[in-house]
């Protein structure tokens, strides 16, 4: 079977040059290894996305030269698949919703900060502090017949010792120079979100329901991306879907050495074009040949 790679932008800005890269990357390495590439939206979050962000995708991944398999696949279109794949977990009894607002979690983290440090993921996020997990079944259900909001929780520690340790294939480099056979560390990251009451899924769950679906063999993406991937490497072994090669790729950093936002109008590719950019310049931009 020939390899499929996948580029899979969320439609909630304009694409810059760090879009371009990985657009490129997936393009010119799927040809080169006689694959094909898909495009997929991650639209999932409602309120971000908008379909002019999912149109200009398309006029400057064409423009770019870059070509993909139809049809496209819109990840909003796709919540019956994400809900059964949580309904699964649930089933293992390693999901439990959680019912604090973000204002209330804030003040449980500045609560435990208080007394010494709070450990925080890898994105420098502090992990989940409420005892959720810990509520009686009777108490879980009078709060969701209440009607109030919660957040679907992996139980980190359960699915941990249910799967034991796990590795992925690193064809590109970690943060700290990781490459080859790479140890993956879910626990770093806590009691991830996987789902909401009014959003059945989460970039964790759909990434890798979808690329399982789509029968994607290698993953190119971003290296802000790689610690993720101990996550998606645990949801892989807890739902027996197959695990891909995985490549991590430098970013493009703004003059302050930032990753670049779709909020950075001068790293934009529709601005770029407008100015006279063609996608030879795009090409020289981000570094390739």
């Amino acid at each position: 079977m020939p390899p499929v790679f996948r580029f899979a932008p969320s439609p909630n800005g304009y694409l810059h040059l760090g879009h371009a890269l990985s657009a490129l990357l997936n393009f010119d390495l799927a040809r080169q290894a006689g694959g094909c590439l898909l495009l997929r939206i991650e639209d999932i979050d409602a309120t971000r996305c908008r379909p002019e962000f999912e149109r200009a995708i398309y006029e400057d991944l064409a423009w770019l030269g870059i070509a993909w398999e139809t049809p496209v696949r819109r990840q909003s279109e796709h919540f019956a698949a994400y809900r059964a794949a949580v309904e699964r977990l649930v089933a293992q009894g390693l999901v439990y919703p959680s019912f604090e607002s973000r204002a209330e979690i804030g003040r449980l983290v500045a609560e435990k900060e208080a007394g010494g440090a709070w450990p925080r993921d890898p994105d420098g996020a502090p992990l989940y502090p409420g005892t959720a997990r810990s509520l009686a079944p009777a108490e879980r259900d009078r709060l969701t017949a209440q009607g109030l909001p919660f957040a679907l929780r992996l139980d980190m520690a359960a699915a941990v010792a249910r799967v034991g340790p796990l590795r992925w294939r690193e064809a590109g480099e970690g943060p700290d120079g990781e490459s080859g056979d790479v140890a993956a560390r879910p626990e770093a990251w806590g009691d991830v979100i996987l789902a909401r009451k009014e959003t059945p899924t989460s970039y964790h769950l759909s990434v890798v329901i979808d690329d399982a679906l789509q029968g994607v063999t290698d993953v190119v993406r971003g290296a802000d991306l790689f610690w993720s991937t101990s996550v998606h490497r645990l949801l892989q072994e807890l739902l027996g879907l197959p695990a891909p090669a995985y490549r991590h790729h430098r970013l493009i950093r703004d003059a302050a050495g930032q990753k670049l936002s779709k909020s950075t109008r001068a790293t934009g590719l529709r601005e770029l074009r407008a100015a006279g950019a063609t996608p030879a310049d795009i090409r020289r931009l981000v570094g390739l040949s």
